[in-house]
Formats: C-alpha cells, structure tokens, sequence
C-alpha cells in the first residue's frame, strides 16, 4: 500500500511544534528521513544531525552517489566550469555527521504506517519525512516532446549528463546554424536560468560560431531580469539573440524531434540544436506522499511542513510556498528553518522564528555578473517578501566583476553548508 491516508485533519502548525513528539513504540531515538539530496535535503540533513548530538536518527536517500548541482551548470555550457566542479559527494555527511545515506530510489510513502518504501525493497520508518525532490516535467506540456526525445533535444534542466550533451551538440553545430530554446512557464526552477543559459551559449557561439543564430519560443510576457539580460545581450552579442514572446506565438509552440524543426504559431524552424525546457511540478515522490495540490506542494511558511501531513515537509523547487523562487538558495534557506523546526518537535529544543533569504546570481559574459534577491518572512499563510533588490542597467564593469566575485564565494559557501 503506497498511500493510505490522504486528508490531514488535525492541530495547527503551532500546536504540532509545541511539544516533543511522542514516538511510535518499538525504537529509541526518533527518526528523520529525507528524500533528495540537493540543496534542501542535503542541507537539512546535515543541520539535522549535527545540531542534535546524536539524539535523532537521520536517513538521506538519494540515488546519485555524486551530485551535480543545478546552479551554476550554466557556467559550464559557456566554459567557465568544468563538470568537476559541480560534482559533490556525500561522503562527508555519512563520516563526519552520522547521517545514514542510502543510494536508492523512493518510490512509496505510507503516511499511516510512517514508512518510506525503496526500489531495492526496503521499507525505511520515520517519525517526520522531509521531501526534498525537486522537479518533473508537466507531460504534454511541449507537443512533440516527452523523456523519450531528451536525447535529440535536451531539457538540461537536471544538471549532469543532459548538460554535458548540450554542450556536445551546441559545439557540434554547423557553421552560421540556428540554436533554439523553448522556455517554461511559470512557476519553474530557476526563473534567470533559461536566459543565463542563453548568455552562456551565446558565449560560446561567438568564440566558436559567430554567426551562428539564437531563438527563444517564450511563453511568459516578461521573465526575471529581463532587463538585464536584453542589455547584455546587446552589448555583447548583438544580433545573436532574437525571443519571441506570447504576443508573436511564443505561446503556441511544438517541436518534432526526429526532423529537429520546432513550430512556433505556425512558422516552423529548421533547428541545428533545440533545448526544450518543458512545464514543471514537484518530483514524483511529492505526489505519491499525497501532499500536492497536483503540481507543486503547499507548506505552511512557519516550518515548511505540508498542509496535507504535518509530519511531512516539503523544500525547495517542490514546494508551493509563496513569494520565494524556486532556487537552491532558497532551497537551503527553506532547510534550515525546516531542520530547526524538526529538531524542535522531536526533541524540545528551541525554535526560532522563521526567516528565509534568496540571491540568483547570473552571468551574462566575462565578470559580468548581475543578481536578484529579497529577504522573507511567514504572513498571511505564506512565505511573503520583506524587501528585495537587483542589478541596475548600465552598471560599470568593477561592480559586474566584483558581483560575479561574490557569486564565486556564494558557490564555495552553500556547496560546503550542503556537504560538510
């Protein structure tokens, strides 16, 4: 029985935190499983274990042995990275912080029985379960286009080996050839990404294939830093890039990937290389647990449980949560409020009053880097924006450097926050 009960009827947020949790008979210390091990589950493990001296059990199940983190693989389509340095282990959070970590798939929550159960066939208790999955795509979302055309057009939007072939075809390209982009709606994860992306790509073009062409099929109106980009775009690629928005068919867009062609309201395109980044939802997992609205996972802001279960918590891209973006700063500052609350039902120590932060940073060509970000608070039932700030058009080139700098630094610190 993967799901058996599917209604949450009980206390609130507040009256599940106010005491410890009385554990189901049979085991000593309370136990926490996390699934995913990006920059929420990672994150929330580790503050898990290390901040409760060994008092509660803590499980990270996560089938990749290495992790590639989704930020910054932009940075390797454009040559700034290698596909090293975004791997990451997890070895450090099994010997230095205790954390049992299991390399396998979830694939079944039984929210009576309080198990989590695993491809291999193991069946994993919990007294709180943290959901940390990220995304799916939205099936059918891309006419032409499901899991089975990744290869011939790839989404890239799962960093690792979908990256690596992007790069692949976007070298292969021929001379003076057309590269396009179909862009998500939103909500999706990383709302600068696809556009850092093109920076990225645009980049490699002009020292590879300068005359090569840029499309991107966007259904949104605007997009985050729009502003930015297309002053970036201008000033470094000028008449590389071209988008078209709902207003010229953006909207209305299919792909066939066995002729590599991409109909955009009609007028179709012979592509040399096509990124497809379809609609997206809460990793699988989120929906089997039975804590989606259908796509994404409404929490309650204090904590970061789910509405559905209050022993179940959803971070990051999976979460449906307010005013933050779906990014791995986010995801990580989710975790900690999340771990916080956690160690405070299962063991009496003190919760802190939940505040939340986010910067995306991007980079649009050599240290030009810009960012966008706001601090958060929980009111009115959500996760709600205090104050924000951006990069300004027409900045200098000091202070672009020193913001893709400080990104550099960003990177170092969350990568360690994450893994130990």
């Amino acid at each position: 029985m993967i799901l058996n009960r599917r209604i949450f009827l009980g206390a609130s947020v507040a009256a599940s935190l106010a005491a410890p949790m009385v554990r189901a008979a049979g085991h000593g210390k309370p136990r926490v499983v996390i699934v995913g091990g990006g920059a929420g589950g990672a994150t929330a493990a580790r503050y898990i274990a290390k901040d409760s001296d060994g008092e509660i059990d803590v499980t990270l199940i996560e089938p990749t042995r290495t992790y590639y983190t989704c930020f910054f693989s932009n940075l390797y389509l454009g040559g700034f990275k290698q596909m090293s340095d975004l791997g990451h282990s997890y070895g450090t959070l099994a010997s230095e912080y205790g954390i049992n970590v299991v390399h396998d798939y979830a694939i079944g929550v039984d929210r009576d029985a309080k198990t989590v159960t695993l491809a291999g066939g193991a069946s994993v208790p919990y007294d709180k379960l943290i959901l940390s999955p990220g995304i799916d795509f939205v099936e059918g979302s891309v006419p032409g286009w499901d899991l089975s055309a990744q290869n011939a057009m790839p989404h890239a939007y799962k960093a690792g080996s979908q990256t690596e072939l992007l790069k692949a075809q976007v070298m292969g390209m021929r001379e003076g050839g057309l590269f396009v982009m179909v862009a998500p709606p939103n909500p999706y994860r990383c709302p600068p990404g696809p556009y850092e992306r093109i920076s990225m790509i645009a980049y490699t073009l002009k020292q590879t294939n300068p005359t090569a062409k840029i499309l991107i099929a966007d259904p949104k109106e605007s997009y985050s830093k729009q502003a930015l980009f297309e002053e970036g775009w201008q000033n470094h690629y000028g008449g590389m890039v071209e988008r078209i928005g709902p207003d010229f068919g953006g909207g209305n867009v299919s792909v066939n990937a066995a002729d590599m062609t991409v109909d955009i309201d009609g007028s179709v395109e012979q592509a040399d290389v096509v990124n497809v980044i379809p609609a997206q939802k809460a990793g699988r997992i989120a929906e089997i647990a039975g804590v989606t609205d259908g796509n994404w996972a409404p929490v309650n802001p204090e904590d970061m449980s789910t509405k559905a279960d209050p022993d179940i918590y959803v971070l990051g891209d999976a979460a449906a949560q307010g005013d933050m973006p779906k990014s791995g700063f986010s995801a990580n500052s989710q975790a900690k409020v999340c771990a916080n609350a956690v160690r405070g039902a299962l063991t009496g120590s003190r919760v802190f009053p939940a505040k939340f932060s986010n910067t995306c940073w991007s980079l649009i060509s050599e240290n030009d880097g810009v960012k966008v970000g706001a601090n958060y608070e929980p009111a009115d039932g959500k996760i709600a924006s205090t104050g924000g700030f951006v990069s300004q058009t027409g900045e200098d080139a000091a202070l672009r450097k020193a913001t893709y700098e400080e990104s550099e630094g960003w990177y170092a610190g969350i990568t360690s926050d994450m893994f130990g």
